[in-house]
């Protein structure tokens, strides 16, 4: 596994083998960037359901600002330091080891807000409707948020019904679904 653009690119990352662990392929990341293209610069990003945090790291070797990693599992959150070790790129990263509904409660207390959030659950686990909903209200004016998910699930749409719709890519068995907030409206 390794790192498909930015300053950091082709940079080799420790991938990890534990069961349920699946990072977001690099013919999406570099779909995913591509669609994204300059908003990435200066950007704060959630990677929420971080799994090998691949696309938070990703994002940092292309110029966000900050980007805060949120994964339940021991092991993946072990190998999310050990790779932003590698790179160089943990000045600028959060790591936050806990259950996605906790942290999204947290950041949405703190008021924490985003340009971008990338939102990768679990293929197996069925779609968490909760956690799309509390990240849409983490989702600053002009930004936007990103589902990757199984195509043959696809996102239920009262799940993100603060954001406005935006297209679908698919690559094989993955779908990215992008959703925006307007730039005038204001955050909940």
């Amino acid at each position: 596994m390794k790192l498909t653009g930015g300053g950091a690119r082709g940079r080799r990352l420790l991938a990890g083998r534990s069961p349920g662990l699946r990072p977001s392929s690099a013919r999406v990341r570099e779909a995913l960037f591509d669609i994204l293209g300059a908003r990435v610069g200066d950007a704060e990003v959630l990677d929420l359901y971080a799994g090998t945090g691949i696309v938070g790291l990703e994002a940092l070797s292309r110029g966000a600002r900050r980007v805060v990693f949120v994964e339940v599992a021991g092991r993946a959150v072990r190998l999310i330091a050990t790779n932003l070790e590698r790179t160089g790129l943990g000045d600028r990263a959060d790591v936050l080891h806990e259950e996605a509904g906790a942290a999204l409660a947290r950041l949405v207390a703190s008021g924490a807000r985003f340009d971008i959030v990338f939102v990768d659950p679990p293929y197996a686990d069925g779609f968490p409707e909760r956690s799309i909903a509390a990240a849409a209200r983490l989702i600053r004016p002009g930004g936007v948020l990103v589902i990757e998910h199984a195509t043959r699930r696809p996102v239920p749409a009262g799940s993100v019904a603060l954001l406005r719709p935006g297209r679908t890519y698919r690559y094989g068995d993955s779908a990215l679904v992008l959703f925006h907030r307007d730039a005038g409206g204001a955050p909940d």
